[in-house]
C-alpha cells in the first residue's frame, strides 16, 4: 500500500532524489541520467528530475537531449532562471545561437543580478559577429561580479574590435585575479604579438607553458614564433604537440623549408593517404610548390589549377561615380579607433587589427553583406568544378578574419598565403593613377613565395590590375602580393579571409 502511494505522488522525495544527485555530482553521468529517467516514469510531473537530466546529458554531449530534457523541466517549471541558463548552454552547443540568446535574455529577466547570464549572452553576440553588444554584455557581467573569467572574455572581444590595449588591460586582470589562467596568459601573448612586441608575447606563451605544457594555442604560436624565426626543427616539436588548427600542415611547412625534402614527401604522402578530403588550403600550397619543384604530379585536388579560380568582379556600390558608400568607408578607415597590427609582410604601410567585419560601423557591416553576395556568386560561377574548393564550398559564410591595408608611396606586400583561410580577397578602395608602369599597384598572384626552397625559377605568375570598387577572390591556397608603385599617392584596400563554419574558433566559452 505505501509503494502504491508513493507512486501516485507528484515530487519525489528527498531520500530518493539524493542518490541521483550524488551520482551527477560525482561525475557518474550516465549512471545519473538512467537513474533520473527511471524516476520520471514514476514521477513525470517533477520538474528538478527533467533538470537533473538535461544537465547529466548535456555532460555527456547529448545535447538535443538535454534541449528537450530542459524544456520539459520549463513546462513544469517556467519561472526558473537556471533551467533558462542550462536550456541556453545546451542550445548553444548544437549552434542555435539565436534561440540562446533568448534563453539567457529569459534568465536576466527573471534574475537581474545574474552575472553569468550575461556572460554567456555575450558569448552568443560574440559568436554572432555583434562585438558592441557583447562588449556590453560582459561589462553588465564585470559590473555585478568581477571575475577572471569576465576579463578575459571582454578582453577577446576587444581584440576581436582591434582594440589591443584595452584587450590587454582586461587579461592583464584577468591573471591578476587567477594568476594561473593559462589561456588569459596565451591570449595576453596574442595581442602582444599583434602590436609587434616579440619578446613579451613570447615571455606569455612561455608563462601559459609552465601552467599547462600541452596548451595547444600556446605549443601553436610558439611553433608559429619559431618557423618565422628560421628554426624550423624547433617549430616542429612545437607544432605536432599542439594538434591544434592546421598543424600538420605547419609542422609540413617547416620540414619543406629546412629543405628535408625526403622527409616531406613522406610526410605528404601519409597526411593525403589519411585525410579522406583533400580540403586543407595550406596542404595545397605545399603540395603543389613540390609538385612544380621536382617536376612531378600533384596529388592534392584542392584546386589543382589555382589560376583557374581567380574572380575579379565590379561591385557597383563602390564604383559609381562620387559613390557616398566609399566615401563612408574611407571616413570609417580613417577616422575610427582601430589599433594598427604589426605585420612584417607589409613595407611602407599598415594593417589593422581586428575583424574589420564584426565592428558596428554601419559602412563595415554593409560591405561585409557585399561581399557575403559575391562569395555566392562565385560558388555558382564555378558550380561543377571536379575539386574540393568548390565541393566543400562553405555553406555557411564567415569571416575569418578581415582588415584594411593602407600602402603608400614605395609601398606593397610581399609573396604569401593566407593558411587559414579558404578563399581570400580584397576590395579596391583608393589605387593609385600617377603610374609610370601599367603593373604598379596591381595584385600579382602565383605559385611560389615566402622564400620555399627553389630547384628551378620555372614558377608562373598572374596578374589582376583592379579598379576601384573591384572585388578580387582566389583560392587561399595561392601565393598573392601587392607590386610595388612609386607615385606619391595612397592605396587602400579591405582585405578577407572565409573559412568554413567550425574552424573558426579558438577561445574558451564562458
Amino acid at each position: 500500500m505505501a509503494k502504491q502511494l508513493q507512486s501516485n505522488s507528484s515530487q519525489p522525495t528527498a531520500f530518493e532524489i539524493q542518490p541521483v544527485l550524488q551520482l551527477l555530482n560525482t561525475g557518474q553521468l550516465s549512471s545519473a541520467e538512467q537513474a533520473a529517467k527511471k524516476l520520471t516514469q514514476r514521477y513525470p510531473n517533477a520538474f528538478v528530475l527533467y533538470q537533473i537530466l538535461g544537465v547529466a546529458q548535456d555532460g555527456l554531449s547529448k545535447h538535443d537531449a538535454a534541449i528537450g530534457s530542459y524544456k520539459k523541466a520549463l513546462s513544469l517549471q517556467p519561472n526558473t532562471p537556471d533551467l533558462h541558463f542550462n536550456l541556453g548552454i545546451a542550445l548553444t552547443n548544437t549552434g542555435k545561437l539565436s534561440e540562446a540568446a533568448d534563453c539567457y535574455r529569459n534568465a536576466i529577466q527573471l534574475s537581474p543580478d545574474f552575472f553569468e547570464a550575461y556572460g554567456n549572452l555575450g558569448t552568443v553576440l560574440q559568436r554572432q559577429g555583434h562585438l558592441e553588444d557583447a562588449i556590453k554584455q560582459y561589462q553588465t557581467a564585470l559590473n555585478i561580479h568581477e571575475d577572471a573569467r569576465g576579463h578575459f572574455n571582454i578582453g577577446t572581444a576587444l581584440r576581436d574590435e582591434g582594440k589591443l590595449d584595452d584587450a590587454i588591460g582586461h587579461f592583464i586582470k584577468a591573471i591578476q585575479m587567477f594568476p594561473n589562467y593559462a589561456d588569459a596568459h596565451n591570449y595576453l601573448g596574442e595581442c602582444l604579438r599583434d602590436q609587434g612586441n616579440m619578446g613579451d608575447a613570447i615571455k606569455s606563451y612561455l608563462d601559459t607553458l609552465k601552467l599547462n605544457p600541452d596548451h595547444p594555442g600556446a605549443n601553436y604560436n610558439m611553433g608559429e614564433f619559431l618557423y618565422l624565426a628560421g628554426r624550423f626543427d624547433e617549430a616542429v616539436d612545437y607544432f605536432e604537440r599542439s594538434k591544434l588548427d592546421d598543424w600538420q600542415e605547419r609542422a609540413l611547412y617547416c620540414t619543406y623549408k629546412a629543405k628535408h625534402f625526403d622527409a616531406f614527401k613522406t610526410k605528404l604522402d601519409e597526411i593525403i593517404r589519411t585525410h579522406k578530403k583533400h580540403d586543407a588550403p595550406f596542404l595545397a600550397t605545399l603540395s603543389s610548390h613540390y609538385a612544380r619543384n621536382f617536376g612531378v604530379e600533384d596529388p592534392y585536388n584542392f584546386c589543382k589549377n589555382g589560376f583557374d579560380f581567380v574572380y575579379q568582379n565590379s561591385i557597383k556600390e563602390l564604383a559609381e561615380p562620387n559613390s557616398q558608400f566609399l566615401k563612408d568607408l574611407l571616413n570609417d578607415i580613417e577616422n575610427t579607433a582601430i589599433e594598427v597590427r604589426a605585420q612584417g609582410m607589409i613595407v611602407n604601410g599598415k594593417q589593422s587589427a581586428g575583424n574589420l567585419f564584426k565592428r558596428p560601423e554601419a559602412s563595415f557591416r554593409k560591405l561585409g553583406e557585399l561581399v557575403r553576395q559575391e562569395f555566392i556568386n562565385y560558388k555558382n560561377k564555378f558550380a561543377g568544378a571536379d575539386c574540393e574548393l568548390i565541393k566543400s564550398f562553405p555553406n555557411e559564410l564567415e569571416f575569418t578574419s578581415s582588415w584594411y591595408v593602407r600602402l603608400r608611396r614605395g609601398g606593397f606586400v610581399d609573396r604569401h598565403i593566407h593558411e587559414v583561410g579558404w578563399i581570400s580577397g580584397a576590395v579596391y578602395l583608393v589605387l593609385p593613377k600617377d603610374r609610370k608602369d601599367p603593373s604598379e599597384g596591381c595584385f600579382e598572384y602565383g605559385l611560389h613565395g615566402d622564400n620555399y626552397p627553389l630547384q628551378h625559377d620555372d614558377f608562373p605568375v598572374g596578374i589582376a590590375s583592379p579598379k576601384v570598387g573591384d572585388i578580387v577572390l582566389f583560392p587561399s591556397s595561392l601565393f598573392h602580393r601587392t607590386i610595388p608603385f612609386n607615385s606619391n599617392e595612397e592605396r587602400i584596400c579591405i582585405a578577407f579571409d572565409l573559412k568554413p563554419e567550425g574552424d573558426i574558433f579558438r577561445r574558451s566559452n564562458y
